[in-house]
């Protein structure tokens, strides 16, 4: 194989693609249809019908709109399922808004502080030019969204609500990026700690200033009103945020266990994890247990047989469906529409940078015949105009190639892999794919 394109290569390839049959038809068939369409298999289509033997009945689909909280959406979606029981509520959220706000006033933070660490190392060092890539994104992670949770509490959606920024975070997102990494230029030039501490404070400021502009102003006390299925008005007034989540939200975090399934080999099972530089609460680490898909699945199968629901993050990017609302590698056979082997492990598709989580949802159901899943039922974050009114399918076979992180109670895991979260957490590098979900 020659190392450039020659004509005569060209011209073996022209020779060998026209006595392609298969090439012939699947060129006239993609000529007016799209690939996925055309690689579609009805058959395998069929087994993913939306009838589950383990269905927990949940509220309505959420909606995220243009922007990157997924990871807060489907949080804030597992916390309100009890609360909603415990008040009789046929609807209720949280704010989203309320939790993004003061995330990406701490992400602000932390990216300072960690600017202010490597300020001294050359520009072209990795680590800085990653922490320097996107100061504050949409994207989190669990023990991020808890960070933030147990600093400020909650609200409901109606107390601090949507605004058109909130759900449209691109354009204040590149405006906060470009201030921050002015800090991060500024803060090089610094004459002594004095002035970059003052340097900090005033970004501080201004982040605060744009977000209450584009955001709205965080309550600081509200009165809680609903409307019971039972048609009951209920008001409790006076409420802070810390006072309200502490009074209805009766969530014990450190019970959770945050699973990942890594199947690299610097990244042993049964051993805690965590991403250097990735966080948003300074001081809070977030941490992983990494544990076999066999493993992670037992866990989310018991937690749901007791009628709770299971945050978990994924790629989502991989042969969904959105129309159809489903995932499923079987559902589509590229193999044989172009005569390519795609085929590559879970993984080598983290090294390779083919996949990685990208998504977080919710699992409300599963089928299980006998003790095998077959298909899981999804609460999605992005409305009820997709799917089956935002809830999907996903085959058991795209569970395994692209779930990569589930957050279960403790309990329902084995004695000696929970004895493993005591372990000491063995740091990734900050690029690492298991940190993705946070981009």
């Amino acid at each position: 194989m020659p190392k450039e394109i020659t004509q005569n290569l060209l011209a073996q390839f022209d020779k060998e693609y026209a006595k392609d049959p298969v090439a012939k038809v699947a060129r006239r068939a993609l000529y007016g249809t799209d690939i996925a369409d055309a690689a579609k298999v009805q058959e395998e289509n069929a087994q993913l019908k939306n009838r589950f033997s383990i269905d927990i009945k949940t509220l309505p689909a959420t909606n995220q709109m243009q922007s990157g909280r997924c990871w807060i959406f489907s949080g804030l979606n597992t916390l309100r399922e009890p609360v909603a029981k415990e008040l009789k509520l046929e609807n209720f959220e949280f704010s989203q808004n309320y939790t993004a706000f003061y995330d990406k006033l701490e992400k602000a933070n932390f990216f300072m502080e960690a600017v202010i660490e490597l300020k001294d190392r050359p520009w072209d060092d990795r680590t800085l030019n990653w922490v320097l890539r996107f100061p504050v994104g949409d994207g989190g992670q669990w023990d991020m969204l808890t960070a933030v949770i147990e600093k400020y509490g909650l609200v409901p959606k109606d107390v601090m609500p949507e605004t058109y920024a909130s759900s449209h975070t691109r354009s204040l997102g590149s405006l906060m990026n470009t201030r921050l990494r002015k800090f991060a230029v500024d803060v090089r030039k610094a004459a002594d700690k004095k002035e970059v501490n003052k340097l900090k404070e005033t970004c501080l400021k201004e982040i605060y200033s744009m977000l209450c502009t584009c955001f709205g102003v965080p309550p600081q006390s509200f009165d809680f009103e609903y409307v019971d299925k039972d048609k009951k008005y209920h008001c409790d007034k006076g409420l802070t945020p810390k006072s309200f989540y502490e009074k209805y939200v009766h969530a014990d975090f450190s019970s959770l266990a945050s699973l990942i399934n890594s199947p690299r080999e610097e990244t042993p099972f049964n051993e805690m994890f965590t991403v250097k530089f990735l966080g948003n609460v300074v001081g809070v680490p977030v941490s992983y247990l990494n544990v076999t898909i066999e493993e992670m699945k037992k866990a989310v199968i018991a937690q749901l047989k007791d009628g709770k629901v299971v945050w978990f993050g994924s790629d989502c990017g991989k042969f969904g469906d959105r129309k159809a609302g489903t995932w499923a590698p079987e559902n589509y056979d590229y193999e044989s529409l172009f005569g390519v082997n795609f085929e590559i492990s879970k993984e080598d598709s983290l090294y390779a940078c083919q996949s990685a989580m990208n998504h977080a949802m919710v699992i409300t159901g599963v089928n299980l015949d006998g003790k095998k899943a077959t298909k899981w039922k999804i609460e999605n974050s992005w409305g009820e105009d997709v799917a089956n009114k935002g809830y999907f399918v996903a085959s058991d076979e795209w569970f395994d190639r692209y779930v990569y992180q589930a957050v279960v109670e403790k309990k329902y895991l084995p004695k000696k892999i929970a004895a493993a979260m005591t372990k000491k957490k063995i740091e990734l590098e900050p690029w690492d794919p298991m940190g993705t979900l946070a981009d």
